[in-house]
Parts: structure tokens; sequence; C-alpha cells
């Protein structure tokens, strides 16, 4: 019986929100799933589907997480086999990348195919003194297969390598490929996907795990496709994503896959506001506030945890969007959040108000309706819209007969005082 260990998208180096303890958080989510479901479960080795890193360029403190990642593994003699995927592969121009170097140290055996173009084969057993191949042979029983990034070249690449597959000298009876691409169907907005009917060649040659990376959702097809998803959510839209880590066993019965979600992970929640039209700029702070303290309540918010937290205020406003003091606002609610990054999306259309007319009104009416639909909008007057509506209608007649500049500055000066 085999045990091994599948991982994708650790994306290590993560550094959107310019937060130095989220960039930290991908490097504890990958230890504590080494610990628990590599070292703790005895597993014989560990794969990596790609995107081990956020960035081909990376920080010496990212390229020292990663061998403090690895170092476990290796004093407890279970090997990491991986491949480049979309964000750490080797750039262009260039004949190296980090998880090379990685590789060159024993950190990990990066399999990669051979350069058809100067000649090599696709694919050459794995040389421990080179450090350089394109599959492995384990002592467990398990052969395992390293592929590179494709992008649009997938379906093309797919049938190469499932021929190369069936050139191989006779091995071990379980197949594992490492692929970095995703399946159609499994995330919104994500263009060039794979069919599963795509796939089926390396079935049929042979391949009985198809270990997937590259999307970030959990997902599995057919008993033999298996995508674990990234170990920490890259935004908060992935907070709800289903993803981990597999942990897979073969035996006599076959693969079984579990997926393995109790690691270190930073809380992500999504609050939402709903505005009316009717509520005035600090109606609008008190609905935010009230909501996330709603939330603290019912411990959907625990603020000692330091969350990630999303607020979105949606809807219809009654007085001009910049009105409301947003930055302000957003370290209120991430003081009362006790949130690592608070994102305030203010997502609100200004409301416009047209009040009905009959088809005969009078022009007075009509004047009157036009200053009530003004008024209404601003922050200051729409309570007193009616009167002051009327004042001004009231103002144009006094002027057309003929009253004194003082006495409409005096009469104007009484309809403004509240």
């Amino acid at each position: 019986m085999a045990r091994f260990l599948h991982l994708a998208d650790i994306h290590l180096g993560f550094d959107r929100y310019n937060s130095p303890e989220r960039t930290k958080d991908f490097f504890f989510a990958l230890a504590d799933v080494i610990q628990k479901y590599a070292i703790a479960a005895e597993v014989d080795f560990v794969i990596i589907a790609g995107d081990l890193f956020e960035h081909r360029v990376i920080q010496p403190a990212v390229l020292n997480q990663a061998q403090l990642c690895f170092q476990p593994l290796q004093a407890a003699d279970i090997p990491v086999l991986a491949i480049e995927g979309n964000h750490d592969n080797t750039p262009y121009g260039t004949s190296t990348s980090w998880l090379k170097y990685l590789s060159q140290w024993g950190m990990l055996k990066l399999l990669e195919p051979g350069n058809l173009a100067a000649g090599e084969p696709l694919y050459s057993p794995w040389d421990e003194e080179r450090k350089k191949g394109g599959y492995i042979d384990l002592p467990c029983g398990v052969r395992v297969i390293g592929s590179a990034w494709y992008g649009a070249a997938a379906v093309r690449a797919i049938h190469q390598i499932a021929e190369a597959i069936q050139t191989l000298p006779p091995g071990p009876e379980t197949t594992v490929l490492m692929f970095h691409h995703g399946l159609e169907g499994q995330i919104a907005r994500y263009s060039g996907a794979l069919r599963y009917s795509e796939l089926l060649p390396l079935r049929e040659a042979g391949v009985d795990y198809l270990a997937l990376g590259h999307i970030h959702k959990n997902y599995s097809e057919g008993g033999w496709v298996f995508n674990p998803g990234s170990l920490e959510a890259n935004n908060v839209e992935e907070g709800g994503f289903k993803r981990g880590a597999y942990l897979v066993e073969l035996d006599t019965d076959g693969l079984h896959a579990q997926l393995q979600q109790d690691y270190r992970q930073r809380p992500i929640v999504r609050l939402a506001c709903q505005t009316k039209g009717e509520e005035s700029e600090a109606d609008v702070a008190a609905m935010a506030r009230q909501t996330v303290a709603a939330a603290i309540a019912a411990s959907q918010l625990v603020p000692d945890q330091q969350p990630i937290v999303e607020l979105r205020i949606e809807g219809q406003i009654g007085f001009e969007r910049l009105e409301l003091d947003t930055k302000q606002l957003q370290k209120d609610l991430q003081a009362l959040s006790g949130a690592l990054i608070f994102l305030l999306k203010y997502d609100v259309e200004e409301r416009e108000f047209d009040s009905p007319l009959a088809e005969e009104a009078s022009r007075d009416a009509i004047e009157r309706n036009a200053f009530l639909d003004l008024l209404t909008t601003h922050r200051d007057y729409k309570k007193r819209a009616d009167n002051l509506s009327a004042g001004l209608v009231d103002l144009k007649t006094k002027r057309l007969a003929g009253q004194s500049d003082e006495a409409l500055y005096q009469y104007l000066d009484e309809l403004l005082t509240p």
C-alpha cells in the first residue's frame, strides 16, 4: 500500500493587500499541512502540481519559507516531487527558476519533460546525480510523471504526453501524472479550460491518478482526475471555495483520495448591507457598523482571529456618492471587527427622483415638482423638501410681483431657517 499527499497552488510569497502578515499565512498553511498530512501521516511522497510560488522572481524570505517547509520532509526521507505552474515557471529567455534551484539542492525533485527541439526524449528517468528527469519510479510502487505549463497548447501536449507514456519501459502498477491546467465548468470567468474528453488520452495511456493544479477550487472527475484547490484563498471570493490537500491511499481496492481541510487558515468573512435610498450618510455608516456588530454577535466574525472581512454596501442612496467618507468608515469598521484586512465595497447608485405629474398640471405645479426632485436628493434639504419647493415657487411669484430685494432676502432667510 502506498500513501501520498497531493498539493497545488501554494503561492508562497503572496503579496496582495500589502500585508506582511497575510504573506506569512501562506507559509503557515503549507507548514501545517506538511506536518499533519505528510509527516504525521507517514506518507511515501508528496507531489506539488504547480504554483509553489506566487511569483517567478521571489524575495529571499520566501525562498527561506520554502526551505523551512521542505527540511522536515527531507529529514523524514519523504521525497517531494513537483512541476512548474504558470506563476513559477522558468522566465522567458532564461534557463533556470527557483524551483530548479530547490531541485538542485535536493529539497524537491522537479520533474520536467525533455527538450524535443534539442533532440532529447520527452521523458527520461530521474537522474539523482544530475538532479534531472521527467519521471521517477518510487520504491512504494508508484511511477510519478511530470509535465510543464502549456497554456493554450495543453491539448496538443496531452497527446504528446500520452504517446510518450506508452513508450516508457515497464514500471510500477500505478502511474501518477502531474499536470497544471483546469477543467471547464468549475469556476466562472475562466477561458481556455480543458474538456474532460480531452484528458482521456492520458487515461488510455495508463494514468491512474491525474494530479491537477491551477484552479483554486477543489473538484474531481471520473475517479481518476483530482484537483485539491489552493491551500489559502487568494481573494475573498475564494474564501467560499472548498479547497485543501488530498491525502491519497493506494491499495488492492484502488485509490482513495480524501480532501484534508483541517489546518491553519485565515478566516474570511463576507458581509453585505442594502440601502433603499432614504438614508443619510450617517444612516448608511450606522447600517455598516450594525452589520459588522451583528456578525460578531452571531459569532460569524471573531475579532480575536484577525479575519479578512469584506463588507459590500449596495443599493441606492439619496445623497451624492462622495459625501460618505468611506476611508474613515473603513478604518472604523476594521477597528470594530479586529480584521487584519478590511475591504469596503461601496457599490451604490445615486437615487434619481422623478415625482409623477398629471398631464394637466399647471406651470407652478411643474416648477414645484422640479424643485422637489432636486431638494429630495440633497442631504441638508431633503427632509424639508415639500416646504422649500413651495417656498421657492412663492419666491418666484414675489419677484414677478415686483417686491424689493430686501424683502425677498428676508423671505428667503425665513424660508431656510429650520
